[in-house]
């Protein structure tokens, strides 16, 4: 399974729903980087992205953006083949 790295904060709801789904559909780790802990993070998520807003989801080297990105990249059948893409 492709790699994903989450920018997150400690109180996201929206984390939390981009967590659940991507476990629903078999992720076992999620390397989560908390801006709200580390502000050098926030800052390369920033400058990675051109956005402040957590989430921000990385599926291997696809940035796939935050949790409503990831629920319609699911629903348009996009996630699981992303997830299941071979590793670079």
């Amino acid at each position: 399974m492709t790699q994903v790295r989450m920018y997150t904060t400690a109180v996201c709801p929206y984390c939390l729903r981009a967590k659940a789904l991507l476990h629903k559909r078999g992720v076992q780790e999620i390397e989560e980087i908390r801006i709200d802990l580390d502000h050098h993070a926030q800052k390369q998520m920033m400058e990675m992205t051109g956005r402040r807003t957590v989430p921000q989801i990385f599926i291997g080297a696809t940035h796939v953006g935050g949790c409503d990105d990831l629920y319609a990249l699911d629903a348009r059948g996009g996630l699981e083949p992303l997830l299941q893409a071979p590793k670079d």
